[in-house]
């Protein structure tokens, strides 16, 4: 299960309360549960579901060691002390992902049993997903659009410049006594004048729109320097905020130099500088699994997946149906799923897909919701066709503009030289 997986580990002691004294050992953090390990025998002492958790606190024990204190449901208390790096740094990640599984939906910490629709639930996570990966894309591509607008309206306001230029050229070569001159030399003012509206409008926007905004547990440097914060993908970069909503740092879409995917719920983002030391923020959340996805979109070639990412396609489930069949998986996977161990009832054509033991493939609301879905993922390809070739013909006119433009200067620059 997803739950056995192992997502940090620190060493600490943990104190028993009928032997009267501190056992060494590992304390882990898993999605659903907390557990600690003896350092000797390597068994499992404790475990603590993260469901079953009332309060976390950091308290001292005999008024002189630090500790982390676990308090359940049923009253009893866990201490946790000596941990490494160290108190703080293990505390705001535990206590990060409990408050995120208190946050979530009621009873999505408990193990689900199987039900008949688990297939049903499955092709809707799967949709949903797709779903969620294509309005992602939607954003970027319409960000893309207002970048090629704005570059369009510049390459109007050089042809207008050049236009200028022109005029001036022409009085510089014309002699002292044509009667023109005035007229040329008030055109450019004039079309300044006519030109105020569109360079106001040419100003781009939407650079700022939020993208998705997570809670998150971050750091700089040592891993002893961690607290919580949030991280926020916007369309133009990254921005990293303390407890308070303080913005820590601002990472340009461009400045990004890497970002390493450390395991599913871990990342780190860099900025390299030459002669100063770089700009590196670790980021930890437990809704992590949901940004990397676009990260992997917006940064693709600067996203790495180290060896302790490999897990990531298959956390999300939380029985072995569901990692036989993530929704992260490719189509074939989901088909030879799907497939595996159904029969038609009856064996009539055309008659209900079923299961061997009787029970319907889908439910009437899975089949609602896939249906509407699949409808909103219509709507979002026909805009997403109609976005493209609107960019098509926005690109042929940047380049018709762009060549123009070329000639234009070269002009110039030979009418210049034959002045000088």
């Amino acid at each position: 299960m997803s739950g056995d997986v192992c997502l940090y580990s620190w060493r600490c002691s943990y104190y028993l309360d009928l032997e009267k004294r501190w056992v060494p050992g590992k304390l882990s953090l898993r999605p659903r549960s907390l557990q600690f390990t003896t350092e000797r025998a390597g068994a499992a002492l404790v475990g603590v579901p993260l469901s079953s958790v009332v309060a976390i606190r950091k308290e001292a024990s005999h008024l002189i060691f630090s500790a982390i204190t676990v308090l359940e449901k049923s009253r009893r208390k866990h201490w946790f002390s000596s941990l490494q790096p160290s108190r703080d740094a293990v505390f705001s990640v535990i206590e990060h992902f409990w408050r995120e599984l208190l946050l979530a939906q009621p009873g999505a910490a408990a193990e689900a049993t199987p039900s008949p629709s688990t297939r049903g639930q499955e092709l809707t996570g799967l949709m949903a997903s797709s779903q969620r990966r294509l309005e992602d894309a939607a954003k970027a591509l319409h960000h893309q659009g207002e970048q090629l607008e704005s570059v369009m309206q510049g390459l109007q306001k050089m042809e207008s410049d050049l236009d200028v230029a022109d005029r001036l050229l022409t009085e510089l070569e014309s002699p002292s006594w044509w009667p023109f001159s005035a007229k040329l030399w008030k055109m450019p003012a004039e079309a300044k004048r006519g030109e105020s509206p569109s360079r106001a409008g040419g100003e781009p926007f939407g650079k700022d729109r939020v993208v998705i905004k997570i809670p998150a547990v971050v750091s700089q440097g040592p891993e002893l320097h961690v607290g919580p914060g949030g991280l926020t993908v916007l369309v133009s970069g990254l921005e990293i905020r303390d407890s308070s909503a303080a913005l820590l740092h601002r990472f340009e879409r461009e400045d990004v130099d890497d970002i390493r995917v450390h395991s599913p719920y871990e990342i780190s983002v860099r900025q390299r500088f030459i002669g100063r030391p770089d700009v590196a923020y670790r980021v930890i959340s437990a809704k992590m699994p949901e940004v990397i996805p676009i990260l992997e979109v917006q940064f693709s070639k600067k996203v790495e997946r180290l060896p302790g990412a490999s897990g990531l396609r298959s956390t999300g489930a939380s029985s072995p149906s569901e990692r036989r069949c993530s929704s992260w998986r490719a189509a074939p996977g989901l088909k030879a799923c799907t497939t595996r161990g159904e029969l038609l009832a009856g064996g009539q054509e055309g008659g209900p897909l079923q299961l061997q033991g009787g029970q319907p493939l889908l439910s009437e609301r899975d089949a609602q919701e896939l249906t509407q879905i699949l409808t909103k993922l219509k709507g979002l390809a026909l805009d997403t066709e109609a976005e493209l070739e609107r960019q098509d013909e926005a690109l042929g006119g940047i380049t018709s503009a762009v060549d123009r433009a070329t000639l234009t200067v070269d002009k110039h620059n030979r009418r210049m030289k034959r002045l000088t």
